[in-house]
């Protein structure tokens, strides 16, 4: 706790540093005003305008960014986000930067997305589950099992339907810049090996809060307990939760094989991760920078996914001789005890899946099956 009101407090003397150079041209540096602040983004973008070119010179960065995420710095979340400032430094010669804190030091998930239209930070990347709060165009990718497999899933990420989806909270202070990814989750317990969906009746398990998530779960047995990621490493340790379930890089990183006897490789649902800017903040930026920001997303993607790729070989071995048990029960049982989760969520109206989405979706996926 103390770590985290610590990053806050830095976090939150950095954002007041910066935002106090806004309206000076002889400070080098221009960031958006506290959003919410009358006419905040015309002045910022005005300021921005006024030093555009004279970090080099000076040495400081125009854009001072503050970036978050809930998972340890090892993580591809992290690996990825360091990549794109990493990028965007280079093809800014300094003049935009990226400050990146982990391990929920800034906040849950749902405290990243709020900080971003709050202006208390400028980036993160989240998985899709906390968004169903801000739009529903985000909930198909929670349907169980609806991706047999990674590329798949990649295939409609880099879709049409995928880049709309991103881009389908631009109106709520969130701009999407590019897809992440966090892989299959698979569930974790201290009961027993998961071999069918009867063997989940009774657990206690830990899931993000999303309704569709619990659906799944509920539907099999399972007892789901929504919690904040911060919180279950302790909550499995103490035993007041018997399981959770996450990708394989979650699970290693955050070393659950100290406090989980079992990983069941289920591959349930499929994780993808968009990466935010604070759209106001974005707007602010020059456009050469707003390009250069971009394109550091943009080619820091498969950075991140060969990360991903790799965690799950390694991070796997890591449980393994950290004494975790596996297995790599057959899923066919699984499909078909979620199955009624299709029936249930896609329709319309509000927290319901867009049938017109889950058809343009489903078009990609029957598109990449059949080309392979």
């Amino acid at each position: 706790m103390k770590k985290r009101v610590l990053a806050i407090t830095m976090a939150t003397l950095l954002c007041v540093g910066v935002f106090a150079g806004c309206g000076s041209t002889s400070s080098g540096t221009a960031t958006k005003p506290a959003a919410g602040s009358a006419g905040s983004a015309a002045a910022a973008g005005s300021a921005a305008a006024a030093a555009t070119g004279s970090a080099a010179a000076s040495g400081k960065a125009e854009f001072a960014m503050i970036g978050g995420t809930s998972v340890p710095d090892t993580h591809p979340y992290m690996l990825g986000m360091n990549k794109i400032g990493e990028l965007v430094k280079q093809k800014t010669n300094g003049a935009v930067t990226l400050d990146m804190f982990g391990n929920s030091q800034l906040g849950s998930e749902r405290d990243l997305i709020e900080g971003l239209q709050l202006g208390s930070l400028q980036m993160t990347c989240v998985s899709t589950a906390p968004l169903a709060g801000f739009t529903d165009s985000f909930l198909v990718f929670d349907l169980p099992f609806i991706f047999s497999d990674t590329e798949t899933a990649r295939a409609v990420l880099d879709s049409d339907v995928g880049m709309e989806i991103l881009h389908s909270v631009d109106d709520q202070g969130l701009k999407g810049l590019t897809w992440f990814e966090n892989g299959f989750r698979n569930v974790t317990n201290n009961v027993r090996p998961i071999t069918a969906p009867d063997d989940l009746k009774g657990i206690k398990i830990r899931t993000m809060e999303n309704q569709m998530h619990m659906a799944a779960f509920q539907i099999m047995g399972a007892d789901p307990t929504p919690m904040a990621m911060g919180d279950v490493f302790t909550a499995l340790q103490q035993g007041t939760i018997d399981a959770e379930e996450n990708p394989i890089p979650i699970v290693a990183t955050n070393h659950f094989e100290e406090v989980q006897k079992y990983i069941s490789l289920t591959g349930h649902i499929f994780s993808p991760t968009p990466v935010f800017i604070a759209k106001d903040y974005y707007d602010s930026m020059p456009e050469d920078y707003q390009k250069a920001l971009q394109e550091a997303a943009t080619e820091a993607s498969p950075y991140q996914r060969e990360q991903i790729d790799e965690q799950n070989v390694s991070g796997l071995e890591e449980l393994r001789q950290g004494g975790m048990q596996d297995n790599d029960p057959e899923k066919a049982p699984f499909q078909k005890a979620t199955a009624p989760i299709y029936d249930q969520y896609i329709k319309e109206g509000s927290g319901m899946v867009s049938p017109d989405i889950y058809n343009r979706v489903k078009e990609v996926i029957d598109s990449s099956s059949s080309a392979k």
